[in-house]
């Protein structure tokens, strides 16, 4: 099989943006130029929503404030038809979805934000063939309508109940009654499900279209957490159900709601309530869903099959771990009905296996000592199977293709960087975006085979107005620890960089885990703002620390009950190692994170008091008892189980250690990591008696998004570092 080749502009693209001389003409990388101007800002062909044609894909269009829906040529990228305008429709649609049939589309209009992947709309339905437009639920807003596999039914969640419209006479059904706000949710994920299992939509249609299953989550004993939103005169109270590490959670149950006669089956998950279900599948039977059961220490995972009429169900395949499961393991039932895909780490690696219905393995795919990162496509036809993997690489990620059998194995992708691909519907095409720290992302598409087709994206524009600036590349380096572990990293230099001189060092830590900051793709914002550092005469540096993904399962599990030891030891050795070079100033040495790097760079500064001078901490966790439960307990257990992980590497512990400068910020409005967190920092801080600064921003959340805060918090943190480093 052919591997990936690029058309002669990726050369054009790497020549521009090589190890060419350092210009003196060469403009520096701005504030206004990256967060006013959007001067690097790059283009993408967003996500391709596949046609049952895999000639075919269709696309929301906007050429001069006219919105469109318009199908197009995967070949040649031009659009064969127009499909209906907003003109048309009578309102400005922000989403839609084909049915199966693709003889309805579904828009959606008034989106509006909930939690970090929950929305509800106003829905409407249009008939392609007899262009009837209709809309769900009186114009309410609802959340997930989805249309059913036939395109008939529409089922969606509006006030925290699960309903179905007829769409043929617009007659709406009322699955559940019970909902009710902060008791209980039907059809839709409670916070920590959304935020932590990626999941929100909480139902799914049968193949026959005849069943829904749904989640029911009682929330009702969960506490609340209390934000308060800032207004003109009085604050207002929003109060959510949030359940913090080692209290109570919502009590889930699996139903099957089944149209033909109005009856709702629960099915048996065990007599344990203290469980989580992360995901649910319909398998290739009707009658059977494969649901997800994991315990709440998340190091016991079953497949239970239930059968949909009687609710009784068996495990068909378990898996224990000393630590703790990854919840999302590819799950795919194969036509056949007797057999699935998942993957594992079972052998210290993820890998794919192929397992029976029965709980017996028919074989292990993949091998080896490297990760594969997911499963990109499965073609039951020609029994291959397309995945995504690290086996060149930790830094970098490469498409294969593999028989079922595990023969085989075919590299598809072969220039240096990350890709991502997306199949068709029908395997002919698939789409490969190429994105390295030299270049921005590369679009093209190609055939089964391999055999570009058409590029659909290089960048050359912004590749060209990138090069009259001095943008540094990343210099990727290794290291080993005292220890005797090799640490991952990179650096960015100055553009007059003199090896004879002395240079301050900033690091950026994430540091969680299964997290990587040091890998071979372009650059966002935070790489941006680097570059604007590095002109501001710093050299700009990042470590991926015991824990991070991509190197197996006992590198990333070594942090299992005691998350921030060996993190904050090897970015502290991280330090010294740098601080250790001829052209670094040891006495002026950095770390500021964002979140879990926020968490990271407390300690680093606090623990590493003699190698640290100045950190900053956007958003971080100072104390893992205020963190939630999935995410919380997956790593550390339970505080009633390891109170003594949950404290020794609290920030908060070790306030009394800080000598440097440290600057603290967060979001009143962060429903994720809560403003708490910096409250009870800044509470330790002022009884040690210990010199800071803090800055928060009102109303917002953990991104901090909106307006002009972006703008705002990063001049905040240049001046402070300028300042202080």
């Amino acid at each position: 099989m052919k591997k990936l080749f690029l058309l002669s502009a990726l050369t054009l693209l790497l020549v521009a943006c090589s190890d060419t001389p350092a210009s003196s003409d060469k403009k520096e990388v701005t504030l206004e130029a990256i967060f006013k101007d959007r001067s690097f800002a790059v283009k993408g062909i967003g996500t391709i929503r596949w046609m049952n044609d895999g000639r075919y894909y269709s696309a929301r269009e906007n050429v001069a404030g006219k919105v469109s829906l318009v199908k197009k040529d995967i070949t040649t990228g031009n659009t064969v038809e127009t499909i209906i305008t907003s003109e048309q429709l009578g309102f400005d649609f922000e989403e839609y979805v084909f049915s199966e049939d693709e003889k309805k589309v579904m828009f959606a209009e008034q989106v509006e934000s909930i939690y970090r992947r929950s929305t509800k709309a106003v829905f409407h339905v249009y008939d392609l063939q007899n262009k009837e437009l209709k809309t769900l639920s009186d114009g309410k807003k609802v959340m997930y309508a989805s249309f059913s596999p036939k395109g008939d039914k529409a089922a969606y969640v509006r006030d925290n109940n699960l309903y179905m419209v007829n769409l043929n006479n617009m007659r709406e059904r009322r699955i559940t009654r019970d909902g009710e706000w902060n008791k209980v949710i039907n059809g839709n994920a409670d916070w920590v499900y959304e935020e932590e299992f990626s999941m929100s939509k909480a139902f799914k249609w049968s193949p026959d279209g005849n069943k829904i299953a749904f989640w029911r989550f009682d929330e009702s004993k969960v506490n609340e957490y209390n934000m308060q939103t800032w207004g003109e005169l009085y604050p207002n109270d929003y109060k959510f159900k949030y359940p913090k590490a080692g209290e109570v959670n919502s009590v889930v149950q699996i139903k099957v709601f089944h149209l033909r006669n109005n009856r709702t089956t629960t099915m048996d998950i065990g007599t344990e309530k203290d469980i989580y279900i992360p995901r649910i599948f319909w398998t290739r039977d009707n009658n059977v869903l494969s649901i997800m059961r994991l315990n709440r220490l998340q190091n016991k995972m079953e497949l239970l099959h239930a059968n949909v009429n009687t609710g009784a169900s068996n495990p068909v395949y378990t898996e224990e771990s000393e630590t703790y499961l990854e919840y999302d393991n590819n799950l795919t039932y194969l036509s056949d009905n007797t057999s699935f895909i998942l993957t594992s780490e079972k052998d210290g690696y993820n890998h794919i296996y192929h397992y029976g219905t029965d709980g017996q393995l028919i074989k292990q795919i993949t091998q080896g000592d490297w990760e594969v990162s997911g499963i990109s496509g499965l073609d039951e036809s020609s029994q291959k199977i397309y995945f995504t993997s690290a086996e060149k690489s930790p830094l970098e990620r490469h498409m294969y293709a593999i028989n079922m059998d595990g023969s085989a194995k075919t590299e598809m992708t072969s220039q240096t960087g990350t890709n991502g691909t997306n199949w068709s519907p029908d395997f002919k095409y698939y789409i490969n975006t190429l994105t390295s720290s030299k270049h921005p992302s590369i679009t093209t598409l190609h055939r089964g085979n391999g055999e570009q087709v058409l590029m659909m994206e290089d960048n050359a524009e912004a590749t060209a107005k990138m090069a009259d600036y001095y943008m540094p590349e990343k210099e990727f380096f290794s290291f080993k620890t005292s220890e005797g572990v090799e640490l991952n990293g990179y650096m960015m230099k100055p553009e007059d960089f003199d090896p004879n001189k002395k240079y301050p060092v900033l690091m950026y830590v994430y540091g969680g885990p299964g997290s990587q900051t040091v890998q071979d793709t372009w650059h966002r914002d935070r790489d941006l703002w680097h570059m604007h550092m590095v002109a501001q005469g710093y050299i700009v540096a990042s470590v991926d620390n015991r824990g991070t993904g991509a190197r197996g399962r006992d590198f990333k599990h070594v942090t299992y009950k005691i998350l921030g030891k060996y993190e904050v030891a090897d970015q502290i050795e991280a330090g010294k190692y740098l601080a250790s070079l001829p052209y670094t100033d040891e006495a002026r040495m950095g770390i500021w994170g964002w979140s879990y790097g926020g968490y990271m760079s407390s300690l680093a500064l606090f623990i590493g008091n003699d190698v640290f001078k100045t950190a900053i901490a956007v958003a971080p966790v100072t104390n893992w008892r205020f963190y939630d439960t999935i995410y919380t307990e997956r790593y550390m257990s339970t505080p009633q189980l390891n109170g003594d992980g949950y404290d020794a590497f609290s920030p908060v512990t070790h306030v009394d250690k800080l000598k440097g400068n440290f600057l603290l910020i967060h979001g009143t409005g962060d429903d994720n990591v809560h403003f708490q967190n910096s409250v009870a920092m800044v509470d330790k801080l002022v009884e040690a008696g210990k010199p800071f600064e803090s800055f928060y921003y009102p109303n917002k959340a953990h991104s901090l998004r909106g307006g002009n805060t972006i703008w705002h918090l990063y001049n905040k943190m240049t001046d402070y570092l300028v300042d202080n480093l």
